[in-house]
């Protein structure tokens, strides 16, 4: 354990920490902070919520205390993908700059570039900035990068995944070669090793945990559902939300547009919810996440713009409602929950569908979560996808036994023929209700036979057939035949088995 008075932090920065509660280091904290004090290079790799954050802004605090910045002309650009991540990261140094006399200025997409501009034209040390509105204020001529002397790049495996990495590659040319970079990433994909190889200066790594790995906080369970049918799906939701003990919870989607429609669901169902993603206001997103903070709101809907970097601290429960698509986001999504040494549930919803995803997910955190099981009541009517030999109650928190015999049980077999053999067994056909009946499409005894279509002449069929192209004047009038009519047999055999084929 290390202690914060031992990093080499001023006076006044170590009451800023003392004042949050904060005394002791989390081992990203311990590693980084006395190298970034030394002047050096950082590639910190370290999973959500080992505090990253406090890891950059302490050091940038303490390097920028002394100095005064110019107008238009920061001295300090810390670059975050999210809005959401970035206004966190002026939070943090409204928290350990509030002895000094340093200032800085939020750059963000969806509000008004006045207040911004305004910031810049009298002159901050630090620029907490999204790439995109970051250049389109540079584009504008409303700033330098002349004059940036340290510079953070925080999430950066997000930043590959939204597609940023151009802009970053731009953005570290508009800024000073003699620099120093201090560079956080919970993964390291090809791309950003290439990044770090060709903008670091000989850094120091840091990895502080084993990346994409689980904190052993956070209990895992998985429903399995034998239809992926979104009723069945919202409705599984709604029968673990009410039946574990949730004080505050957050829901993810794969899609935006699922978001909102789960979101509506849940209120719909008396549950006290309310959507969070990319399209909405940045108003409402900070009005929303204000609410949930506060412990106003008790479920957030959101898509995976909060699976990263939100410092929530105390979230009791995480619903993945889809498997994400990257196994990354789904250590990402239920690191939300189990922070700071506090105890977490998270429940991930799995459907035929969601069978690549979800081996890609065990694959990756090296162990298979409990399996829960559901009541057909639970699932509108849909038969479970398992039945407990044990026959339990239902509730949620004691369906599954968490013994290491019981989590050997539910760990999935091994090779393909296993894994299909466990689906099999597993998952048995819906039983169809009133509601799956009327949502399924009829099925038709026979498929209607196709209309045949008239035959080609018989020159430019045989042009057709050779592979040979030629121009309209090159192609001899089709002769004059008598009308006739037209049957199965006049149509040639390969062109029968096409017709077959396609219907």
């Amino acid at each position: 354990m290390t202690e914060f008075s031992q990093l080499g932090l001023s006076p006044t920065t170590l009451q800023a920490v003392a004042d949050t509660g904060y005394t002791t280091a989390t081992p990203i904290q311990a590693q980084a902070i006395p190298v970034a004090l030394a002047g050096r290079d950082v590639l910190g790799i370290a999973q959500t919520g080992t505090g990253k954050t406090a890891a950059f802004t302490l050091p940038l605090v303490e390097l920028l205390a002394k100095g005064r910045a110019r107008a238009r002309m920061p001295r300090a650009l810390v670059l975050a993908p999210t809005r959401e991540l970035a206004d966190q990261v002026a939070m943090s140094f409204e928290k350990y700059a509030k002895g000094t006399k340093l200032s800085w200025v939020l750059l963000i997409g969806g509000v008004s570039m006045g207040d911004q501009v305004a910031a810049l034209n009298k002159g901050v040390d630090v620029l907490i900035a999204t790439p995109g509105r970051l250049l389109d204020l540079f584009e504008r001529g409303k700033m330098l990068l002349t004059g940036v002397e340290l510079m953070v790049v925080d999430e950066a495996d997000r930043m590959l995944d939204m597609g940023f990495i151009p802009d970053i590659e731009r953005i570290f040319k508009l800024t000073p070669p003699k620099r120093q970079t201090l560079f956080f990433s919970a993964t390291m994909p090809p791309e950003i090793t290439r990044l770090t190889t060709q903008f670091l200066k000989d850094p120091t790594r840091i990895e502080a945990s084993r990346p994409a790995m689980t904190a052993e906080t956070i209990t895992q369970y998985l429903v399995r559902l034998p239809t992926s049918d979104p009723k069945t799906k919202r409705a599984a939701l709604r029968a673990l939300i009410g039946r574990a003990d949730v004080r505050n919870g957050i829901v993810f989607c794969n899609r935006k547009s699922e978001v909102d429609v789960v979101a509506k669901s849940l209120k719909q169902h008396g549950f006290d919810a309310a959507p969070i993603h990319g399209d909405l206001d940045q108003s409402l997103r900070t009005k929303t996440l204000a609410a949930f903070r506060a412990g106003e709101l008790k479920l957030l809907v959101a898509s995976d713009v909060a699976a990263r970097g939100l410092d929530i601290p105390d979230v009791s429960h995480v619903f993945n409602y889809d498997v994400a698509h990257h196994a990354d986001d789904y250590v990402h999504r239920i690191g939300r929950t189990g922070r700071a040494g506090k105890l977490g549930q998270t429940f991930m919803i799995v459907t035929p569908n969601d069978d690549k995803a979800l081996d890609k997910v065990l694959k990756l955190i090296k162990m298979a979560p409990e399996e829960l099981v559901l009541d057909a009541a639970d699932l509108g009517g849909a038969k479970p996808a398992a039945k407990r030999e044990d026959g339990r109650s239902p509730d949620v928190p004691k369906i599954a036994d968490s013994s290491e015999e019981t989590r050997a049980d539910a760990r999935p077999a091994r090779g393909r023929s296993g894994r299909n053999r466990n689906r099999a067994e597993t998952a048995p056909a819906v039983v169809e209700t009133a509601e799956t009946a009327s949502a399924a499409p009829p099925i038709a005894a026979e498929p209607a036979a196709r209309p045949t279509k008239p035959a080609r002449p018989v020159q430019e069929t045989a042009l057709r057939q050779s592979g040979r192209r030629g121009s309209n004047a090159d192609r001899a009038p089709a002769p004059k035949t008598t009308a006739k009519p037209f049957g199965d047999d006049d149509i040639p055999a390969f062109l029968r088995r096409s017709v077959l084929i396609k219907a």
